[in-house]
């Protein structure tokens, strides 16, 4: 029997909630660029994820609430929207036709995240993961054209299944809501307390303008 949406959301939460105490805080360099995927997201909304709980942690949340939505669109589609799934079955056939393909099968974690770091100014990288999957993906014939009127109505059918998609997406944020506060117990208790000891570790670290104890002159203030 067909899991209903309740119960995976239930289980896609239960997922993240296993994986929240393995967590660790970034020590590399942030990007500059917000995630497209969590930035200012519903789902993160619906979960209680703001704006002061790290990245990493809501990416893994959002990532696998999108596998769930897109999962019902492509149900949807397969059954009512034949030029659109025709479409999408040549893509990934081509798709599997690229020798590589460093974007797949990754951990919902990682999953949509860029795979090179930033550039840092005037030093370029002499080679990077996406440009490798770029290169493959230019050695791959491209699919055929399409007519004006496959064109319109695919466009159609993609609007459908657009709509289709927030409808899903609606749904599955009024069911997030019965997980906030299991969702912000975990935050409390994972990552707050990392969080606070970075804080901490950072307040140590920082020079005083002068130490007490030394028994030199204290710097002039005039």
């Amino acid at each position: 029997m067909e899991r209903s949406l309740e119960t995976q959301v239930s289980q896609a939460v239960d997922a993240w909630l296993a994986w929240l105490p393995r967590w660790e805080p970034a020590t590399h360099r942030g990007r500059t660029a917000p995630c497209r995927r969590c930035f200012g997201s519903p789902v993160l909304s619906a979960a209680g994820l703001g704006a002061d709980v790290p990245h990493g942690v809501q990416h893994g949340l959002s990532t696998r609430i999108k596998t769930i939505v897109d999962r019902s669109v492509a149900e949807y589609t397969a059954l009512n929207l034949p030029m659109l799934q025709a479409e999408l079955d040549q893509q990934a056939a081509r798709n599997r036709a690229r020798s590589y393909r460093p974007g797949e099968g990754l951990d919902p974690e990682f999953e949509g995240l860029p795979m090179d770091p930033d550039p840092l100014p005037g030093q370029p990288f002499l080679f990077t993961i996406a440009g490798l999957a770029e290169q493959a993906d230019a050695d791959v014939p491209a699919l055929p054209p399409l007519t004006d009127e496959a064109k319109a109505a695919l466009r159609q059918e993609v609007g459908l299944a657009d709509d289709y998609a927030n409808m899903v997406g609606r749904e599955v944020c009024t069911i997030l809501l019965h997980h906030r506060l299991r969702i912000q117990a975990a935050v409390a208790e994972f990552v707050e307390p990392q969080i606070e000891a970075m804080l901490a570790d950072l307040t140590k670290s920082l020079d005083a303008p002068f130490d007490p104890h030394d028994p030199g002159e204290a710097p002039r203030l005039d």
